[in-house]
């Protein structure tokens, strides 16, 4: 029997948090066994043939192995080594113009072809109360293809007992450095995928991804204050080469505050940075509420982005189709068909994509069969475009789908997930330190805080991590209680100045919640520092009588 259980990693990253653990608990060296495709391709072919003489007009199957290896640890202690693997076959059809879905870990030719015709008998019941057909966009079919991450070291194979030590010693770092409490955990994914459908296509991938994430924490024993200062490290799709760290892949924070990470990441050094910081942080100012100019490195904005301009076009949300997870969206089809809503400056333009390298969107196809692609969603800051599956490619007037669909296990259906949606980085040549120069009264703002939104994912409060007062183009002394409240369309109309692209790196979110059932995905954004002139900042430790 398969298990989806839930793991508490405490007092950690950006607060407690319940990580989603599927499958059965194996061996560490039980990762390294592959699956035969020949194996897979007959598995598949059951599938497609019973689900056509069943009466499927279409059919894909995906073909899962998902190995999962966590690590947690406390102070000098390990808390918590799991590996898990969770391996099965999910059918979907179309039959009568419904969907269907049925999914089976049973690993065998018979097992599987039943599992297509109960999809198919779901569809036909289905399709009684279907007032429209299923339209998919059209796919060409790719014959046998296979596409991997690109990696040079397995984290497969790189000995527990290795990266242990690693975060023990980031641990010990930071509470030398100041820290009174530290964690740091390790979040290992490798998703063996297999897709094939009528189109034609039989697709082999295999995904690797990885977090490291820290948090210290600093107490004043006499008044029982605390501080937290979390890693900036961003969790990536690459293999553990992204912790043999490499000098050019460290950049100084505007003011040289402290040192941010590009295509590699020095977790020791990070953490101890973070129990100094997390000490300072007790006797930081706080804040005097107001407008700032708000300068928001990419270590900051990409939670922003996620939330304010990645889910609001998710075309689902924007449809009423989905409404979990902080609702529906604001960015609504007649402003989309108006081709003049302005979501944000003229500067302002995101792009969507699943080609980045090293971003955790990063695949070959999705879970349709689609060719990963880019394309604009805001232009010069005008709404152009959503995101869309094949589906929904129709209903916006696309000719094919973007290549967004994903499911998170082979016992969940597909369904449209965001992909990498990132800033572009300002054509003018600008510096974080030139840009810093500009601003008379402002607050460099570094890494994720709280947060929260409204149900049409417009009005909003971000929080962070390090705050920094800006007076008279300098960066002074260090701020805390910090967060800031805008709309999504007055904060993106905001925008004055984007750093170039030297300055653009990705943040992102390795557990992003959706669905219900729910479903978790793994999605970054990028961006340089950016500056938003004359937003509101509140003082979170203020007390109203």
């Amino acid at each position: 029997m398969e298990r989806r259980s839930f793991l508490k990693i405490g007092a950690g990253t950006a607060g407690a948090m319940l990580v989603p653990v599927f499958g059965n608990a194996i061996a560490a060296e039980d990762l390294l066994n592959p699956m035969a495709v020949s194996f897979k391709k007959q598995l598949a072919d059951a599938a497609l043939n019973a689900a056509t003489k069943a009466g499927a007009s279409y059919c894909d199957v995906r073909i899962g192995r998902y190995l999962n290896q966590f690590i947690t640890t406390r102070d000098l202690n390990v808390e918590n080594i799991t590996n898990t693997e969770s391996t099965g076959v999910g059918v979907r059809v179309i039959a009568g113009g419904a969907y269907g879905f049925a999914a089976t870990n049973s690993m065998n030719p018979d097992a599987v072809a039943a599992a297509a015709r109960q999809a198919v008998a779901i569809a036909k019941a289905n399709a009684k109360l279907q007032t429209e057909p299923v339209q998919l966009a059209p796919v060409k079919g790719v014959g046998e293809v296979a596409w991997a991450t690109p990696f040079k070291k397995d984290w497969r194979a790189v000995p527990v007992k290795d990266k242990a030590e690693m975060l023990i010693a980031a641990n010990k770092a930071g509470l030398e450095a100041g820290a009174s409490f530290m964690t740091a955990n390790l979040f290992q994914i490798n998703q063996q995928k297999y897709f094939a459908s009528t189109d034609g296509s039989y697709i082999d991938q295999d995904i690797h991804r990885l977090w490291a994430p820290i948090n210290a924490t600093a107490v004043d024993k006499a008044t029982g204050k605390f501080r937290s200062r979390a890693g900036l490290g961003a969790p990536v799709s690459m293999g553990y080469e992204y912790f043999d760290v490499q000098p050019q892949h460290k950049v100084k924070a505007a003011g040289g505050v402290t040192t941010l990470y590009t295509k590699s990441y020095d977790v020791i050094e990070d953490a101890r940075l973070a129990g100094k910081q997390a000490r300072e942080k007790l006797s930081a100012k706080s804040v005097e509420p107001g407008k700032y100019d708000l300068v928001l490195a990419p270590e900051h904005l990409f939670l922003t982005i996620h939330e304010a301009v990645g889910h609001p076009t998710e075309l689902d949300r924007v449809l009423g189709y989905e409404a979990n997870y902080a609702g529906t969206s604001f960015a609504t089809l007649d402003k989309w068909q108006s081709k003049n809503f302005k979501f944000g400056s003229e500067r302002v333009n995101f792009i969507a994509d699943r080609t980045n390298p090293g971003s955790l969107g990063l695949i070959g196809y999705d879970d349709e069969g689609v060719r990963a692609k880019e394309w604009n969603i805001i232009k010069d800051g005008v709404l152009v475009n959503y995101q869309a599956t094949r589906d929904q490619a129709h209903i916006i007037g696309e000719k094919e789908s973007h290549g967004c669909s994903y499911a998170d296990s082979w016992s969940n259906v597909q369904f449209q997930r965001m992909p990498n949606v990132s800033l572009a980085a300002g054509k003018a040549r600008l510096s974080p330190d030139e840009m810093v120069k500009d601003v008379k009264k402002g607050i460099y703002i570094i890494g994720r805080g709280s947060y929260s939104i409204d149900q049409q994912r417009y009005n909003f409060q971000f929080g962070g991590t390090l705050f920094y007062e800006i007076r008279n183009g300098k960066i002074t002394n260090p701020l805390e209680d910090v967060a800031y409240q805008s709309n999504t369309q007055e904060f993106w109309n905001a925008c004055s100045a984007i750093c170039d692209e030297r300055d653009w790196r990705m943040g992102g979110s390795f557990f992003d919640g959706k669905g219900q059932p729910s479903q978790v995905s793994a999605v970054s954004h990028g961006s340089s520092t950016t500056r938003f002139n004359g937003i509101n900042v509140i003082n979170t430790a203020r007390k109203i009588a």
